[in-house]
């Protein structure tokens, strides 16, 4: 590589940020609550305490009295929609939804009264009244909280007519409704809403005749949907789905004279036993690996070896744009703002990350003005493919137009990128041929028959097998950029720091900063996840009030390991202990920094020549404004 002065390599720090390098804020961190005040409350005959403000689901909670729900999702939708939660309160003569009601002192419930029980009953049959209860043909039969809840109460007939609306939906779209399963929860607005950003979805209609669509009345291919997925996992039904494309495996897999490639996600592997009964030492990648072997699949590789990749293109692109931002004329702090040209022509600043497509898709639709700071470089998934169907087939003497590339995501924005036209650079193909969630390929392995928990573990292949911790810590959020600060800090002073230098962009606040010294001159960054997050950091950037030299931004909160693709459990986010998984084997591994993968210094001798090169970005880097976002078209 390219030995670069420092002094001529980092601008002026954009912002006022400390300079130590384990300096690190949210800019959002309210000041400390004081001590909580507590009242009294008795739930079916066991008296607790809790802070005032509490609810009383919360309270019920507090006695250890379990309290059915279905609508409810703690911060996110209190709404009392559903009305399974319903319970007796003292003195008070109707019923009234524990989810979202306030406890007083003294306050006296009965949650599981006769009354309360056929409540609950009667509801729950209204609600399957209206909806489809075929089972036994549904994606979520078996991780159904109405499913659950309706075997809970022993409901085996129905004493109402079923009515459904049968609204049609594009079945060649990522993101699948099926308005016949849908219980009017609204957790999808609220999610789409507060959690996202977006708006896609909306009620329509009024009274007896009110349900839930796309905002407007719109088909779902003309909005601005980012395809984050976290509807999908926040759904309680099958309402919404991601749409499976394992048939096109499966077809491939059949197909003698296919090679079936198929690339692994990071975040796949801390969440993939999940649904299979594994626990995380039994749901290794080697025995990932096996399973799929087991399927019929050619190679199976590790999309970390790209995400290694994608650091030293990424990387490289951020320390070029820094040093163009130094060698140009006049003040580089002037660069900084966003609703601004930069000084001569130099670049603005931050760079954003461009590895998740459902950012990416986010920042065209609702801040077009930033597409040019996105990072030109393509996802690791997508240089997986680029590289696997011009290397890889190179080498092995394979025709690329015989491959069949699958990547298995944790993600349903991928199911679209991998469809837009410029991601087809290695041999006029898709780079990517499809692109499966988590929860697709559990389910493939199930359909075989597979007692995976039985395969013995089998490596990865040779040679896109190989990756560094660096790699694997993409799948959550502070990895991509603390994965980039490790090599460019080694670019930068020649020296590598320790691999956990720049642990201060770990952790799950939605939005994270931090300046590190890169060797007596400071480098500030920030770190979010969740489309609300990101918004908010935006418009502060965008006012004056924050700046950065690299931003990375996740879709999704806690990054690609709370994605849209990755196995759902009713109520629980698993992004904090996926991510912690993915942190430990970071910690395992004998090589930690992507500069350090051996396969990746070859790729490099032998075919892209350096990072950055005309070959380089003619296989791994893209043009955003090359593909369409509805409103674009």
């Amino acid at each position: 590589m390219v030995e670069i002065m420092l002094e001529e390599l980092i601008p002026e720090p954009l912002g006022d940020g400390a300079s130590d390098p384990a300096a690190s804020a949210n800019p959002a961190v309210p000041a400390a609550p004081a001590e909580p005040q507590l009242v009294t409350v008795t739930v079916d005959n066991k008296t607790v305490q809790v802070p005032t403000g509490s609810t009383i689901l919360d309270a019920c909670t507090a006695a250890g009295v379990r309290v059915p729900t279905l609508c409810f999702l703690k911060d996110v939708n209190e709404i009392g929609a559903c009305r399974v939660c319903l319970v007796e309160v003292e003195g008070i003569e109707q019923l009234v939804a524990s989810c979202n009601n306030v406890v007083l002192d003294g306050m006296v419930v009965r949650a599981n009264s006769p009354r309360v029980r056929e409540a609950r009953k009667a509801n729950l049959e209204f609600l399957l009244s209206r909806h489809n209860s075929t089972c036994t043909s549904c994606v979520r039969s078996g991780n159904c909280q109405l499913q659950a809840l309706s075997n809970q109460f022993g409901i085996s007939e129905l004493p109402y007519s079923v009515e459904l609306t049968h609204t049609p939906w594009n079945q060649d779209f990522p993101l699948i409704r099926d308005a016949d399963k849908c219980v009017h929860c609204l957790r999808c607005i609220q999610i789409c809403d507060h959690v996202q950003n977006t708006g896609v979805w909306d009620l329509a209609n009024r009274s007896s005749h009110t349900c839930v669509g796309v905002a407007g009345g719109a088909p779902i291919e003309a909005t601005d949907c980012t395809l984050c997925g976290q509807c999908v996992t926040h759904c309680p039904t099958g309402a919404l789905t991601a749409r499976d494309d394992t048939d096109k495996v499966f077809d491939a897999i059949a197909d003698p004279d296919t090679t079936v490639v198929v690339q692994v996600a990071p975040a796949v592997r801390a969440a993939w036993g999940e649904s299979l009964g594994l626990s995380h030492e039994e749901a290794t990648i080697q025995r990932m690996a096996a399973a799929l072997k087991a399927l019929g699949v050619d190679y199976v590789f590790d999309t970390s070896w790209s995400a290694d990749l994608t650091i030293m293109e990424e990387g490289s692109e951020l320390l070029a744009k820094l040093a163009a931002a130094a060698a140009a004329p006049g003040d580089p702090a002037a660069s900084a703002d966003l609703a601004a040209p930069g000084a001569g022509d130099a670049p603005r600043f931050p760079m954003f990350t461009s590895c998740c497509p459902g950012w990416v898709r986010y920042a065209k639709a609702h801040h077009p003005e930033l597409v040019d700071q996105l990072s030109s470089a393509k996802s690791p998934g997508q240089m997986f493919g680029a590289i696997t169907k011009s290397w890889f087939a190179q080498t092995q003497g394979i025709d690329p137009h015989s491959v069949f590339c699958v990547e298995v995501m944790p993600c349903l924005a991928k199911k679209a990128e991998v469809a837009y036209a410029p991601m087809n650079d290695a041999c006029g193909d898709p780079d990517v041929d499809v692109s499966l969630t988590t929860r697709e390929m559990d389910r493939m392995f199930r359909a075989a028959c597979l007692d995976v928990a039985s395969l013995e573990e089998l490596p990865l292949d040779d040679p896109l097998g190989t990756f560094t911790g660096a790699g694997v810590i993409f799948g959550a959020t502070g990895g991509v950029m603390e994965a980039a600060l490790r090599t460019a800090h080694a670019i930068v002073t020649g020296e590598d720091a320790p691999a956990d230098a720049f642990s201060a962009v770990r952790g799950m606040d939605g939005w994270k900063e931090a300046t590190f010294d890169m060797g007596g001159t400071p480098l500030s960054v920030a770190v979010v996840s969740g489309l609300s997050n990101a918004e908010k950091l935006i418009q502060s950037i965008q006012s004056g009030e924050f700046s950065y030299h690299f931003v990375e931004v996740m879709a999704c909160p806690g990054g690609c390991a709370g994605g849209g693709g990755q196995p759902i459990h009713d109520g629980c986010e698993l992004a904090a202990e996926r991510g912690d998984v993915l942190w430990e084997l970071d910690r395992q591994m004998p090589l930690r920094k992507s500069h350090e993968n051996p396969v990746i210094q070859q790729i490099y001798a032998e075919y892209l020549g350096e990072p950055l090169s005309h070959r380089a970005h003619e296989l791994l880097h893209t043009d955003h404004h090359a593909w369409k976002m509805p409103h674009e078209a």
